[in-house]
């Protein structure tokens, strides 16, 4: 009969990390970001928490990660520790341990309650080459439709999805020698993305394909329906 595993201990602490992917690191893939994020732990010596079972892993909740290819202002992770630190201290040792372009930009304790369920909305710069008067009328389009289905490839193969229903708020204004879209997004089951936004564009608005579109996440937390602030998820 196989030996039961050891049992590891609670983690004595939680912390909440925001984290930023720039530059080239946008094309980062949320499991080569885990495998960067892993071996960061490792050079900066943090007193990770660990799983029980056969095998053990730290324990970190990943939480509204963005697509591969887009930047983000505004990444959510929690790691739980066997040893209490100082979270501006942990900072400062995860960054430097961390790829140039993946970069922590805040630590805090975490709050009662799963921060995944703090993360309602996200707002989107999306930055296409098409001239701004074109998307502003596809995007009047757009927005006066009850529902746009577009479709996408995932692991499940092909789904459809509703692009307008998730879309709170969307402002076209010029920039550079193109077009910049602010889309304020709630966060609905499937996920809506920026590209299936762009998708509803081209279909309801006859767009041309935009080539590639720079895309970079905001902020992302709690949304007031009334206003259509995102409030900041690491505060009580």
């Amino acid at each position: 009969m196989r030996d039961q595993p050891e049992q590891q201990a609670p983690p004595v602490q939680r912390l909440r990390v925001r984290y930023a992917k720039r530059g080239r690191l946008r094309f980062t893939s949320h499991r080569d970001f885990i495998r960067a994020f892993e071996r960061a732990l490792v050079r900066a010596r943090i007193p990770m928490a660990y799983s029980s079972g056969f095998n053990p892993h730290p324990r970190i909740s990943y939480a509204g990660a963005s697509p591969t290819g887009a930047a983000s202002e505004a990444e959510y992770l929690e790691i739980g520790l066997a040893e209490t630190v100082d979270p501006a201290r942990l900072a400062e040792d995860l960054d430097r341990a961390l790829p140039e372009g993946l970069d922590v930009l805040a630590v805090v304790e975490s709050e009662p309650g799963s921060l995944a369920d703090r993360l309602e909305a996200s707002r989107w710069r999306i930055d296409v080459p098409l001239p701004p008067d074109a998307v502003r009328a596809a995007a009047e389009a757009f927005l006066a439709q009850t529902s746009v289905s577009v479709e996408r490839m995932t692991k499940k193969g092909v789904r459809s999805f509703d692009s307008r229903a998730a879309v709170r708020a969307l402002d076209v204004t010029a920039y550079d020698a193109g077009a910049r879209l602010t889309v304020l997004l709630r966060h609905t089951v499937p996920a809506v993305r920026p590209d299936d936004v762009l998708a509803g564009l081209r279909q309801v608005g006859g767009l041309e394909e935009p080539g590639a579109p720079l895309v970079t996440r905001l902020e992302q937390g709690p949304l007031d329906e009334a206003t259509g602030a995102i409030g900041d998820p690491l505060l009580a």
